[in-house]
């Protein structure tokens, strides 16, 4: 019951944004403008192939931290279970998300290696979001973007730093030398039913840690990623409106607006930020995008991500019995654990 109550709230909140957002664009004529406009393909198609690549450079970097722990993988299997996971993170069927779907289809096919399944997908994220943040922070401070007399600027930009912060201690603290040598780690390890995998865990992060070079190359591929991905967000206002903000612009406000993906919200705050600071910004020429265009913009992104998901949907039509038992199994063991 928990569970259905927060999905119901998620939904609604979800559309509660997007329904306001709809309701500007309505009140400025958004749509109606946009379907005058003519727009540019090519740029469209970059954008879409711009952000393929991104997607698989995370593929790859999840494979990379995956044989760092001496798991043998594949980049065929990589391909497979990384769009899997895609295609489950943009559309949740049940309750198994894309990234829990990776680690236990990971697990299945590598006997033993559970918690270090589970470990690589959450470092994987970590250093995701990590890096999106670093970026979208450096981005405010060199172009001294949190200066603009808008709320919604400083907002966003203080929010960013606040949750960078946050997520630097979070870094840190597992990384850091282990000042007990070891005896936390076997502590962890006497809990009784859960003990061992969590040491497993633990060692599975020590490993990075004594693995330096494994982090800080996932994390310059992640900077890739994200410079890929403010392209896309470019290129998609640019095919649509002319004039658009510069590509320098798009280096702040696609990384500040794509940090809101940190909430668990599946839509709506990545819209609303992008669309506010669309409106906030001003252009080369004077002026400033009206409120809704950045909800277009947003839309469009969107949009090739669920056209890239189609590969994801290939690889699901083709292991569907697999995927199946792992769903059943994993909501059958998180339906015996809730009280």
């Amino acid at each position: 019951m928990k569970r259905l109550l927060l999905a119901v709230l998620k939904i609604t909140i979800s559309v509660g944004i997007l329904a306001f957002l709809v309701y500007q664009a309505q009140a400025n004529a958004v749509f109606a403008d946009l379907a005058e406009r003519s727009k540019d393909w090519k740029l469209l198609g970059l954008a879409a192939a711009a952000y393929f690549a991104a997607l698989l450079i995370t593929i790859v970097r999840w494979q990379y931290l995956v044989r760092a722990l001496g798991i043998d993988f594949p980049l065929p299997d990589a391909l497979r279970l990384g769009f899997l996971g895609f295609l489950f993170n943009l559309a949740p069927m049940g309750i198994v998300g894309g990234d829990l779907l990776k680690a236990v289809l990971l697990a299945r096919h590598h006997g033993g290696h559970r918690a270090e399944a589970l470990v690589t997908v959450l470092v994987d994220r970590v250093i995701g979001l990590y890096v999106l943040f670093l970026v979208a922070t450096t981005a405010t401070l060199v172009t001294g973007i949190w200066r603009l007399d808008a709320p919604s600027v400083q907002i966003a930009c203080k929010g960013v730093w606040l949750l960078t912060g946050l997520l630097t201690l979070a870094v840190i603290v597992p990384l850091a030398p282990d000042l007990t040598h070891g005896k936390s780690t076997r502590a962890l390890g006497r809990i009784p039913c859960i003990g061992y995998p969590l040491k497993r865990m633990v060692l599975a992060v020590q490993t990075y840690r004594l693995r330096p070079w494994v982090l800080l190359g996932c994390a310059l591929a992640t900077v890739a990623v994200h410079s890929l991905l403010a392209l896309v967000v470019y290129w998609v206002c640019a095919a649509i409106y002319v004039p658009h903000p510069t590509l320098g612009t798009h280096f702040v406000v696609a990384p500040v607006s794509l940090a809101t993906g940190v909430l668990p919200i599946s839509l709506g705050p990545f819209e609303a930020v992008l669309d506010l600071l669309y409106a906030a910004i001003p252009l080369p020429g004077g002026g400033a995008m009206k409120p809704g265009q950045g909800l277009v913009v947003a839309l469009g992104y969107r949009l090739i991500t669920v056209l890239i998901a189609a590969v994801g949907l290939c690889y699901y039509l083709g292991s569907r019995r697999e995927v199946a038992e792992v769903m059943h199994e994993t909501e059958a063991g998180e339906t015996e654990a809730t009280p």
